[in-house]
C-alpha cells in the first residue's frame, strides 16, 4: 500500500479530476467535486498538507483504492 503523506489539496484534487470528477465550486478553503451517476460529493480541503485519514476517506468515497489514486497523481 502506497504512503498518503505530504500531499497537498491542490495535487489531490488535480487527481481525482483525471478520475473524471468535475469541480463544481468552492466553499471557503474547499474545493467540491462531483461526477455524473454518483450520488457523493467530494469535499477537498485546500490544505498544504492533507491528514491521511481524511485523504483516504476521500480515496474510499470516490471509489477508488490507494494504489489507484497514487497512480492519478
Amino acid at each position: 500500500m502506497g504512503r498518503l503523506a505530504n500531499i497537498s489539496g491542490k495535487d489531490a484534487a488535480k487527481a481525482f479530476q483525471k478520475a473524471g470528477w468535475q469541480v463544481r465550486g468552492q466553499v471557503g478553503s474547499h474545493l467540491v467535486l462531483t461526477k455524473p451517476q454518483v450520488k457523493a460529493n467530494l469535499t477537498v480541503p485546500q490544505h498544504a498538507e492533507m491528514a491521511p485519514g481524511t485523504l483516504r476517506g476521500l480515496i474510499k468515497t470516490a471509489g477508488l483504492t490507494v494504489e489507484e489514486f497514487l497512480e492519478l497523481l
